[in-house]
């Protein structure tokens, strides 16, 4: 494989290194029954996530109608982070391929991180219980920047935070909060086409979209020294 010291890939989280769809649908509904909430289906946390717990929330309870004061919102949000946290890891796995791709990539001599809208303590807590957490030099969340996806800040320090250099740079995610984020800095973008987003993966303006984690390596190769 070409080699790629000097380079760094910015992964996100949810959606993109994990299938972690069953937990949080798990830990909200927990939530949303136990306040007399109408529940999540699976397929709206599928298209939901990606802007935050909060933002998760305030999406699930529109699909009914319901729209929440700040407070209210503060309220369910914390007692979704809480049972989240307790059970964060009993339905969520990497996907196919993926460890095998990290591996490839950082022999090549990349150096790797993940660039998350999850709030870090969170990202770190999976991504550990999954032994995966050692694989990056950096784990950047929501809660680490000023301004989170899609603004290109939150992809620039993710990068710089892993001591890489954004020019020499490029996103694997699954959304257009990463395609955005990630282009605003000049970036290329990969899209994994089984993630979480709710429009077609090849229309969120990616430069690639893979169903595979087998082709991710060749495939950042191309876009990183074209």
């Amino acid at each position: 494989m070409t080699n790629l010291s000097g380079y760094t890939i910015a992964f996100d989280l949810d959606g993109t290194l994990v299938e972690t769809a069953g937990d949080i649908h798990a830990a909200l509904n927990k939530v949303l029954a136990a306040e007399g909430l109408p529940t999540a289906t699976l397929e709206d946390i599928r298209n939901f996530v990606g802007q935050g717990a909060r933002a998760l929330i305030i999406r699930c309870c529109a699909v009914h109608g319901i729209h929440h004061d700040d407070a209210r919102l503060d309220q369910l949000t914390e007692a979704y982070l809480e049972a989240y946290a307790a059970d964060i890891a009993v339905h969520s796995h990497a996907y196919p391929g993926l460890v095998e791709a990290l591996f490839r990539l950082r022999d090549a001599g990349a150096m790797l991180c993940v660039c998350t809208n999850k709030r870090t303590d969170l990202s770190v807590q999976l991504l550990v219980v999954l032994g995966l957490d050692h694989h990056f030099a950096a784990i950047v969340g929501s809660d680490r920047v000023t301004n989170r996806k899609p603004h290109p800040d939150h992809y620039t320090k993710a990068i710089l935070a892993a001591g890489g250099d954004p020019s020499r740079s490029a996103m694997v995610g699954d959304s257009i909060n990463d395609v955005l984020s990630a282009k605003a800095a000049g970036a290329p973008v990969a899209v994994y086409a089984d993630g979480y987003t709710d429009t077609a993966p090849d229309l969120l303006g990616a430069d690639a979209v893979f169903t595979h984690f087998t082709d991710l390596p060749d495939l950042l190769v191309r876009l990183l020294k074209p």
